[in-house]
Order: C-alpha cells, then structure tokens, then sequence
C-alpha cells in the first residue's frame, strides 16, 4: 500500500478552504478544468469529467466521509487503457483540515492499493502547481 501525503497552508479560514475543495466552478480552477459531479451525501458517486484533445476523461468513485469543514474522504478510478473498472484499481483520497487562528492546514492524503502503486515524495504548495493554484484560490 503506497501512502502518499501532500500539505498546503493557507492563510485563511477552513470555510474558506472547504469551499474550494467542494464547490464545482472552484474545483474547475486547480483541477485542469475538470467538472466535479456529485452531491457529496456519503454513499454517492463523484465524478471528476474533463475534456483533453477532443476526448472526455473520467474519474469516478464514491464518496465515503463528508465532515464539512474538517475531512472528505471518497474512493476514485482513474481510467486507462486496458484497466479494468474493479473495487483494486480504486485508490483513496482524503481531504484533512485543521483551522488554527487564521490558518488552515489541508493535508491530502491517497492510499493506493493498487498494483505496482509506489511512495512519492511528499509535497507542498512550493513543490506542485496544483497545490499552488489551490492555495492561491483560497487566499483570495
């Protein structure tokens, strides 16, 4: 099992914070442009639905723990060619806040038990242009 955490501090609140993890046109911005689908009840599905190059990519999961403010925690598939749509081809993310003054530290956490599935280094808001773009939305 890979464990791969990332960290991002933002100076704001975590109202602040959650909104750009859960609203769809704030996801659109730091997600590559993908549509975030689903109503976040536990048990739902959530999709994330980009268009790259004229093809539609898709991942889909379902969400598992909606805490607002504090966690989101949904299962995902991430499709290529060749991988089949089964409960082991399914990896883990989790969305961790924890407000502190006027700070909120977000921890993003996937647990992949996927084949062949590997420990990154881990990163931040300095390290990946996604973190970055994250934070930079939810500071503004």
């Amino acid at each position: 099992m890979a464990r791969n955490i990332s960290t991002v501090i933002c100076e704001t609140s975590a109202s602040k914070v959650w909104a750009v993890l859960t609203e769809p046109k704030q996801v659109k911005v730091w997600q590559y442009g993908s549509d975030l689908i689903t109503d976040w009840s536990v048990g739902s599905e959530i999709r994330f639905r980009t268009e790259w190059n004229g093809d539609v990519f898709e991942q889909r999961g379902t969400v598992l723990e909606f805490l607002p403010t504090k966690l989101i925690r949904y299962s995902l598939f991430a499709p290529r060619p060749g991988l089949k749509d089964s409960p082991e081809n399914y990896f883990e993310m989790n969305y961790i806040l924890t407000e502190d003054s006027a700070v909120t530290k977000l921890e993003i956490v996937q647990i992949d038990n996927r084949a062949g599935a590997a420990e990154e280094v881990p990163q931040d808001e300095t390290t990946n242009p996604i973190l970055a773009a994250l934070k930079k939305l939810a500071e503004a």
